[in-house]
């Protein structure tokens, strides 16, 4: 990773508005891990990531800076909630799942990326499936008893026939297989056998702390029992992919994958862990939040650096990067235990949307509110324009409903958009008039009563 912290800010305006001081921390937290890896090898195990601890209210752009980070370095990301977890001795899922999933998501990734590579050879070897599928190869006579052939006389006469009727049954193959390479029949229905992927115990221990058993049991049994098949008709173009997916999983090496899975993980890996707030409050809690305190302790060892048993094999957890985030409107971070607030050395604060933000964040970022509604309306063929003056309404709106209620940020505008072109969207199908303006006066009317009633601004926006 050798972009520089200006350049990961740039990268990250293209999606978040705002928020500097939190791009500027991630992205030194990040080109640290890169300078790190260029230490020498004694040193490197001795330079571990700086943790962030994120603190603001919801909407804000928190779990998107995170995210857009973990993509722009491509890098192995969970998001996990710190209140999904619960102290061991009580049901719930334990601490150590997040990095089990963090493995898998490195898994995925990395045989996303080996089987991309060999994606060629694969595409070949579908073909040639197919090809058996549309012209089958002539099966032996196995059935008949190989002495009662030979004292028959008959021994060479299916030989013979094959030899005459061998080149024409080849030329036939290549003509089928210069016609599915042009894609000439991809639209033709063939059968194919394919495995039959029923996992009846997927869902068996959901929510509990024991998540894996499932998966460990389905894993024994699935190298005891035989695999399922059954057929299916599909047409030649789907069924390539089908083919391809299987002789990639082939072609590539699943133990290589693991290894290099795990090495990214530990190296590369990103964990987000929101909602940290609502397991603080030492000392403050009774009833059903009584292991608050309990998860922190659980948590501790994981973000200090531990061995976690996967079943791939241990992962160490050193060198993960933790981001922790909460909107700490009740408690604060000094109410979580010192040890862990020690872990978290780099704390940045996100601050509240102003107007112009929420202007900024309809109009500007790559994948901008306005930007995807006109998307959407443009498939029935209806354009659909906003003025400057209607954008400006709408940021108005957001402030006011935002400070009337409660502050969700720039969550406010999807709801505020939703109902602002709820009637357009439901009536776009049967619409004459293909090219719809709204501006100031299009948003009044359809908002500002809804804005003015409090009681309506609580239930709708």
């Amino acid at each position: 990773m050798e972009l520089t912290p200006k350049q990961i800010v740039n990268e990250l305006n293209k999606y978040i508005v705002g928020q500097y001081q939190a791009k500027k921390s991630v992205a030194v937290a990040l080109r640290n891990r890169w300078r790190s890896k260029q230490l020498p090898a004694e040193l490197q195990d001795e330079v571990i990531p700086k943790n962030i601890l994120m603190i603001g209210p919801t909407g804000v752009g928190k779990t998107e800076i995170a995210r857009r980070l973990a993509k722009l370095v491509n890098a192995p990301f969970v998001k996990v909630e710190a209140t999904k977890f619960t102290e061991i001795g009580y049901v719930g899922r334990d601490v150590e799942s997040m990095v089990r999933d963090l493995v898998e998501t490195a898994i995925r990734m990395v045989k996303s990326e080996k089987m991309q590579e060999v994606n060629d050879k694969a595409y070949e070897l579908a073909n040639e499936r197919i090809l058996d599928c549309l012209k089958p190869l002539p099966k032996r006579d196995s059935a008949r008893n190989p002495f009662e052939l030979l004292f028959s006389g008959t021994m060479s006469a299916p030989k013979e026939e094959q030899t005459e009727s061998q080149p024409l049954f080849d030329d036939e193959r290549q003509e089928l297989m210069k016609q599915l390479q042009n894609g000439d029949l991809d639209n033709d229905l063939i059968e194919i056998i394919v495995d039959d992927n029923v996992q009846p115990m997927a869902g068996m221990f959901a929510g509990s702390g024991v998540e894996e058993i499932g998966a460990n049991i389905q894993d024994m049994l699935g190298n005891l029992l035989p695999k399922k098949q059954k057929k299916r008709k599909v047409t030649v173009a789907n069924g390539r992919k089908i083919f391809i997916q299987e002789e990639a999983q082939k072609l590539i090496d699943m133990d290589e994958v693991i290894t290099a899975a795990i090495k990214q993980a530990e190296n590369y890996g990103i964990i987000f862990l929101d909602e940290i707030d609502k397991i603080a409050g030492r000392g403050k809690s009774s009833g059903p939040d009584v292991s608050r305190e309990g998860v922190q302790r659980d948590i501790l060892p994981i973000v200090e650096g531990s061995t976690v048993v996967t079943k791939y094999g241990p992962v160490k957890t050193d060198h993960v990067l933790f981001i922790a985030a909460g909107a700490f409107h009740i408690s604060k971070p000094s109410d979580l235990i010192p040890e862990l607030q020690g872990r978290f050395p780099i704390r940045v604060e996100l601050t509240n949307l102003s107007k112009e933000d929420f202007r900024q964040i309809l109009t500007e970022p790559a994948n901008a509110l306005i930007k995807q509604y006109v998307s959407l309306l443009e498939t029935e063929s209806i354009k659909i324009s906003f003025t400057d003056d209607a954008i400006d309404e709408l940021a108005e709106i957001a402030c006011k409903v935002n400070a009337q209620t409660e502050n969700i940020g720039a969550r406010r505008l999807h709801t505020i958009l939703e109902k602002l072109l709820e009637d357009l969207a439901f009536d776009a199908p049967d619409l004459e008039q293909k090219s719809i303006v709204i501006n100031r006066d299009y948003v009044k009317t359809k908002l500002d009563h809804i804005v003015v009633n409090l009681d309506l601004s609580h239930y709708i926006l």
